[in-house]
């Protein structure tokens, strides 16, 4: 995957996230009490005008705690189903309250549920029996029960949590792609790319497209120091230490002569230099875009 199309993908992502937690943040924040009571008020108001009782009271709501109310009347009324779910969505809606909630018509008499729906706001999710019936003249308590809060939060924490895993892979990956461009890429410890070129270190090889080159051993070894420090600056002591002076020889001007000869091997890449620094050492580089 190219770096254009893995920020674009982690942008998706990222947005997608957004939306998704909006949609159901109106579940996870705090419902203010007093707002239920007035949403509550006006629903009780209206279903004793569907009654055609315009002269008695609704009582005062009752909070039950954890998210739950009951509303009741002066008098005694009729129920029509249709009517209380059209009423008590668009109050509710009025007042930005929780789209999540049960409601459930209870008798007095002995607290038997004569009707429940309950509402999600998930497409398909509600739950409406019984439309088009009514319940005949009564004495009715209306309870409501919000379906907020935890649920929600740790379905988006989770959400939250692999999408932010998701994004460090996405994240590694293109640090793995830029890495390969930048030639620091070594592919099961086998083989290191320097710019176009494949390079073997246990086999001395160097490849570029389908030419194959054989390396002395001097050669591959200052190679392999020289890529594994890529752009940085290898002294030359430290050079002449390890190839030569570490397997018991003292060397003079091999070193130059090896360099020569590593430069003639990597001249068909344009974006491959290697310099001498002077009084310090040589510096392998790679620039991706040709120059020097």
């Amino acid at each position: 995957m190219n770096t254009k199309k893995t920020y674009l993908l982690i942008f998706l992502i990222i947005v997608l996230s957004i939306s998704w937690i909006l949609t159901n943040a109106k579940n996870v924040v705090e419902v203010n009490a007093e707002d239920i009571k007035i949403a509550l008020r006006e629903v009780g108001h209206r279903m004793l005008l569907v009654d055609k009782d315009s002269t008695s009271l609704v009582l005062p709501i009752i909070e039950q705690g954890n998210l739950e109310y009951k509303l009741t009347f002066e008098k005694n009324l009729a129920i029509i189903p249709d009517s209380l779910v059209k009423i008590v969505g668009q109050s509710f809606g009025k007042s930005n309250l929780p789209e999540n909630y049960l409601v459930e018509v209870t008798q007095c008499i002995n607290g038997a549920v004569a009707y429940s729906f309950k509402m999600r706001n998930e497409k398909g999710k509600n739950v409406i029996p019984c439309r088009g019936r009514f319940l005949p003249n009564g004495c009715y308590e209306i309870k409501v029960k919000f379906i907020t809060g935890g649920d929600f939060a740790l379905l988006n924490g989770f959400f939250a949590l692999a999408i932010g895993l998701l994004t460090l892979c996405l994240l590694w990956g293109l640090f793995k792609t830029k890495s390969k461009l930048n030639n620091v890429d070594i592919e099961h410890g086998d083989k290191i790319f320097i710019g176009n070129y494949r390079f073997y270190p246990n086999q001395n090889k160097l490849i570029l497209l389908q030419e194959e080159v054989l390396l002395s051993k001097k050669e591959g070894e200052l190679l392999t120091i020289l890529a594994s420090n890529l752009n940085s600056v290898v002294k030359r002591e430290d050079l002449t230490k390890k190839v030569w002076e570490d397997n018991g020889v003292v060397v003079g001007r091999s070193l130059d002569t090896y360099i020569s000869k590593l430069r003639k091997r990597l001249q068909e890449d344009e974006a491959i230099k290697l310099k001498n620094v002077h009084g310090v050492g040589y510096k392998l580089i790679y620039d991706s875009s040709g120059g020097s």
